[in-house]
């Protein structure tokens, strides 16, 4: 029973934790490759602008999972993004003489040369497949298409 209770408020203090960093006037970065800043909080919303890894962003409103932002860099890119692809520490981008972009964004996941070293040495590791995968990009309006006709949810 001290488990479930402890679980319980563990639970509630995280999300209480992640809620509390994305509040409006607060300052976030965004924590993956680019964030799509829609015109509203909808999936299939069109999209205004893009923000870059590391970019930093002033929160305008906040509404469940997704909160409206605007560019530090450029106040005239505002919209909605997922709290998910926002950090509230500080995303400092490495300069081309140390590391790559996407080494950066690997490293702020956790995922450095230690643990690439590991995978290596576990077996066959193809990180030509991860590459391809991440390649793939689908159409928006093929996607609801696919999910119009398929009766699928629409994401909202």
């Amino acid at each position: 029973m001290k488990r479930v209770i402890l679980m319980l408020v563990l639970v509630l203090f995280t999300a209480g934790f992640a809620a509390a960093q994305a509040s409006k006037g607060g300052t976030m970065y965004v924590a993956v490759k680019t964030a799509s800043l829609k015109s509203s909080t909808g999936f299939f919303a069109s999209t205004k602008g893009t923000l870059n890894y590391g970019d930093r962003v002033t929160i305008l409103q906040v509404n469940g999972k997704n909160v409206e932002v605007r560019s530090a860099s450029n106040s005239s890119v505002t919209g909605w993004t997922a709290t998910a692809n926002l950090s509230a520490k500080q995303i400092v981008s490495g300069n081309t003489n140390t590391a790559s972009a996407r080494e950066v964004a690997l490293a702020g996941k956790g995922f450095n040369q230690e643990v690439e070293n590991s995978y290596k040495t576990k077996g066959k590791v193809n990180y030509a497949d991860v590459d391809k995968v991440e390649a793939l990009s689908v159409n928006t309006a093929e996607l609801e298409k696919f999910l119009i006709d398929g009766r699928l949810a629409m994401g909202e």
